[in-house]
């Protein structure tokens, strides 16, 4: 089947709309079928006798054809007989004759299938006839209907050739829109030539919704599909979004939540292989190999140059895209099952305003060679060595998406913005792991992707608040990325927040983004009062949204969350926008940005809690991630809470790396024990680490603070990656009486180190990990004898 995409259940449903035969050994059988199936015969072949009322008659074919040209004059038809003399019957009824005895029967009748009936190529001719074009194709259709002359479109519109040849190729949905359309019921042939392009091109687009599509110039680009504007893999977020293009628009996702619109961002793909020509064409292959100083490897990208062909393709896609793009890596390893490379590689936000055309595609292009530059990071470099993975097999797609949004003044930015995850390894009050987590905040995700504060509630539980009234004031969102649009000179070379700007949540107030997100704190009594009608400080908890249902948010998520984890078979990862602008219907839109695999969710180990004895152990916690026993590390690392500063926490992250590196050399494990948040890019919630920078801690615990207690980074590209390697992740709550952490049997070890925030310390016996990932409970001992499996 030609130009027919190669996705093989589209092929199945191509082969199965063929034309069908459908024989007739009577008269009475043979007006049957017409009356049936009068709508989407292609033509009637019949003899000239056949019975009738049980009787041979000998001019049944006869008054058949005449018949059925009485109600479809323009249905080709064929009177065939073994006596030449019957022919005059056949040319009374305009009718074509076949003679049954001729040597060239089967040629006779290849002929008359192929010119009147619309098999095998359509071949467009004047009103005299002849030859004008051949379209081997429907894109080749299509272009020459935009083209062919009047005369030629009317002779072929007044004989049906057009409905004809679109049934025969199985297009039967067009085919039946066209076939009673006259060429009378128009006022011009231009309006004919109209109708018939618009009605191939909705069909068209009908075709393609949730698949991935190649660019064309002439296309209309919209959300429904990804187009692919080079060869090449998709990489795994780029496959992620062909899976979230095919769950919205193909199987319909957004029939399950009544009351919202769900969507995908305009997307476009550029394949590996782009990546590897760009490579090759500058170059490169043997700098990377050669070249460690990171700040170089970029330059050098920068300078070099991407494909003809794909510079063509961005200068048109840019033309039509106008709003800010999301440029971001695709890497063939990255969101899979095994290793997700979460966070690792570059994504640059570019704001696509520039009334130059050729500055926004040098920005654009700078962006997607950055991207490639990602991989040879040192922190993507770190990583691969943790691993055990060799940097060599890597390829690099690239995903420009639209970002979702709107304009206020000069910055761009979504209402809301957020990740969830399916299981939910904080479980609290009555909620249960499988109950999901959510964490949103106002403005762009990057400022939920590093960590920051934001609201997190549960979509099943929406209206519970996890914390107390003084403690979700102080934990509250004060700052929003947005896309800096007023910004001259774009350097992407700043860093991936280059194109971004930091503001102040006053700001989003005064756009009026604000009205059903934020509620006010009443100091007087430490209650919170949605909406903003009062005075007083700002909280951002989305109260309007989840408590009393501007939009249905919460049970949008669940259902995601719900279905695309039973469509990958494993617990999963969602990040997404919200636009709170209504349409016509009175749905605001919810868009799918990204899916990932969420790992470390195993619940095979059972620790009983009855067999703890507290005065033996080194920790126990009653919030804890990860799953089964760790029997081989003897080296911990600690900072006691008392000696955390949250004015040096920048140095405390350098210092870490260090032992960090020397633990790397030494291909010894620890356990990492610091005060606050690990991972986040706020350096007075916690200790601003990379992964790359602790990638030898095999376990990680969080230790509450004086006068804070965070939660852990859920929602973090971090966090992503401790789930995913599978690294014990505790939290200690020093207020709690059911988690305990014996620093004075920790100081007593062997001291290995003692730097100036940090201490290294090693036990003589390897320590005994335990976790029990159902309950997420975790304990840390010096020997068998204290917690029981």
């Amino acid at each position: 089947i030609e130009d027919v995409s190669t996705d093989e259940l589209y092929k199945v449903l191509k082969l199965r709309a063929r034309p069908k035969i459908l024989l007739a050994s009577n008269w009475e059988s043979a007006i049957n079928i017409f009356n049936n199936y009068r709508n989407n015969l292609l033509c009637v072949i019949s003899d000239m006798s056949f019975p009738r009322e049980g009787e041979m008659y000998e001019k049944a074919g006869y008054e058949l054809i005449g018949h059925i040209k009485g109600e479809l004059p323009n249905l080709p038809t064929v009177l065939q007989s073994s006596d030449p003399a019957n022919a005059k019957y056949a040319f009374s009824l305009k009718s074509n004759f076949i003679n049954k005895n001729s040597e060239s029967l089967l040629q006779d009748l290849k002929s008359f299938i192929n010119y009147y009936l619309g098999f095998g190529h359509f071949v467009y001719r004047d009103n005299q006839g002849r030859q004008i074009a051949v379209a081997r194709s429907m894109k080749e259709f299509e272009s020459y209907l935009e083209t062919i002359p009047e005369d030629s479109l009317a002779y072929h519109a007044m004989k049906n050739h057009f409905s004809h040849w679109l049934m025969a190729r199985g297009e039967v949905k067009i085919a039946r829109l066209i076939n009673p359309v006259k060429v009378s019921d128009f006022n011009s042939l231009k309006e004919v030539r109209e109708f018939l392009l618009n009605i191939i091109r909705k069909r068209r687009q009908e075709l393609n919704k949730g698949r991935v599509i190649k660019f064309e110039e002439s296309a209309e680009i919209d959300e429904t599909n990804v187009i692919s504007l080079t060869p090449g893999s998709l990489g795994g977020k780029g496959r992620g979004l062909a899976f979230i293009n095919t769950l919205i628009y193909s199987f319909e996702l957004g029939r399950l939540i009544p009351g919202i619109n769900i969507k995908a961002p305009v997307t476009a793909i550029i394949g590996t292989d782009e990546f590897d020509l760009f490579m090759e064409r500058n170059h490169l292959w043997n700098f990377v190999k050669e070249e460690r100083n990171y700040d170089i490897i970029q330059r050098a990208f920068i300078k070099g140059s991407l494909s003809y062909t794909l510079e063509k393709k961005l200068r048109i896609f840019l033309n039509k895209i106008k709003n800010p793009l999301a440029v971001r890596s695709s890497s063939l390893f990255e969101d899979s099952m095994s290793q997700p490379f979460s966070g690792i590689f570059g994504t640059y936000l570019v704001p696509n305003t520039d009334p130059d055309a050729e500055t926004r595609l040098k920005q654009i292009s700078d962006a997607i060679k950055l991207v490639f530059a990602s991989i040879y990071s040192g922190v993507a470099k770190a990583y691969f060595e943790a691993i055990n993975y060799k940097i060599e097999n890597e390829k690099m797609a690239v995903v420009i998406q639209e970002v979702v949004g709107k304009r206020y003044d000069d910055v761009y930015y979504p209402h809301i913005s957020g990740s969830a995850q399916s299981f939910n390894f904080y479980p609290v009050a009555h909620m249960k792991p499988k109950d999901g987590f959510a964490v949103t905040a106002v403005g762009l995700g990057q400022y939920v992707m590093e960590g920051n504060l934001a609201y997190r509630f549960s979509p099943a539980y929406p209206t519970l608040e996890i914390i107390s009234q003084k403690d979700l004031y102080r934990n509250s969102q004060v700052r929003f990325y947005a896309v800096d649009l007023a910004k001259k000179d774009l350097n992407l070379l700043e860093g991936e927040n280059a194109g971004l700007k930091m503001l102040d949540i006053s700001v989003a107030e005064s756009h009026g983004t604000l009205n059903h997100i934020a509620s006010v704190l009443n100091p007087d009594n430490d209650t919170i009062v949605p909406g903003l009608d009062t005075p007083g400080p700002r909280v951002i908890n989305f109260a309007d949204i989840l408590k009393y249902n501007y939009i249905p948010l919460a049970p949008a998520l669940r259902t995601v969350l719900d279905v695309v984890t039973e469509a990958s078979g494993t617990p999963v990862e969602i990040e997404f926008a919200v636009d709170l602008t209504k349409d016509e219907s009175g749905n605001a839109s919810f868009y799918l940005l990204q899916i990932k695999p969420l790992l470390g969710t195993g619940a095979g180990y059972n620790i009983d809690p009855c067999s703890i004895d507290k005065d033996e152990i080194v920790l126990l916690t009653n919030k804890s991630m990860g799953n089964g026993v760790i029997r081989d590390i003897t080296d911990l690392i600690y900072l006691e809470p008392a000696n955390f500063d949250t004015s040096l926490t920048v140095r405390m992250a350098e210092e870490i790396a260090d032992i960090n590196e020397k633990m790397v050399n030494e291909n010894r494990k620890y356990i990492l024990i610091g005060p606050g948040r690990w991972g986040t890019r706020d350096r007075f919630l916690g200790i601003p680490v990379a992964w790359p920078q602790i990638s030898n801690a095999r376990v990680i615990v969080e230790v509450s603070l004086a006068d804070f207690h965070p939660d852990a980074s859920l929602g973090s590209h971090f966090f992503h990656n401790v789930t995913s390697m599978n690294i014990g992740y505790f939290s200690i709550d020093l207020d709690s009486q059911d988690d305990k952490i014996s620093f004075d049997i920790i100081r007593k070890q062997q001291i290995i180190e003692n730097g100036e925030f940090f201490r290294h310390v090693r036990f003589e016996e390897p320590l005994i990990i335990r976790m029990d990932g159902k309950k997420g409970m975790a304990v840390i001992s010096m020997n068998d004898k204290n917690v029981l499996a």
